[in-house]
């Protein structure tokens, strides 16, 4: 009588008791089988999109190979199985530095994103110091020298004010509550709340009331 389940010869054998163990050959294959159809259709290969100055690099350095190594004339199989791993070494090196570049650029857009969240954070109380100032509140005494301390701070890691009165008004960095304005030209009025840079990222728009361009004299 036959049983319709064998015993396998080898029953302690990964392949029978670990079900991941095959999985991962089946992963493995798959890899070479992928890098196997890669290097049949060169087409299939996705090349890294280099930086422009990267790649003008690179072409520079490629256009400097020369495959005649002794300069006999004759461009032996040797030299130029040479000269074409001379180019796939250059390439890997403007690929690396490519990433590099990419990795750092990121890296600093992560921090600079979070620089301007905290410090968005804290227009707030820099608001309200303005206010103390108009009211003649910062002239002197304890609340003057932390408005100098925390205004010092602030603009050391680049936050700046913008939205004087008498500038031309920006729909881009201006948010108008009001247009006062008679004509084409228009410029800043009354600023009811400063807006604020940091570096070139505008983390928020001044609130203006649009007024009439002062007469040039």
């Amino acid at each position: 009588m036959t049983h319709p389940n064998p015993m396998p010869d080898n029953p302690g054998d990964p392949e029978h008791t670990d079900p991941e163990a095959t999985s991962a050959e089946r992963a493995e294959a798959a890899a070479d089988e992928a890098a196997r159809a890669q290097d049949e259709d060169p087409e299939a290969r996705v090349e890294p999109e280099l930086d422009p100055e990267l790649e003008a690099e690179l072409e520079a350095a490629l256009s400097d190979i020369d495959p005649d190594a002794d300069g006999d004339g004759e461009v032996s199989d040797l030299e130029s199985q040479l000269a074409e791993r001379t180019e796939d070494l250059q390439r890997v090196s403007a690929e690396f530095a490519n990433y590099r570049r990419r990795t750092e650029r990121d890296r600093q857009g992560i921090i600079d994103a979070a620089k301007a969240s905290v410090l968005t954070q804290l227009l707030p109380i820099l608001d309200d110091l303005e206010l103390a100032r108009q009211h003649g509140d910062l002239e002197e005494g304890p609340l003057k020298a932390f408005a100098d301390k925390f205004t010092d701070t602030v603009t050391g890691l680049k936050l700046t004010p913008f939205g004087e009165e008498g500038e031309t008004f920006d729909p881009e960095i201006h948010e108008a509550v009001q247009d006062l304005s008679s004509g084409e030209d228009k410029a800043l009025g009354t600023v009811l709340r400063r807006g604020y840079r940091v570096g070139d990222r505008v983390v928020r728009n001044a609130m203006v009331i649009i007024a009439d361009p002062a007469p040039t004299e």
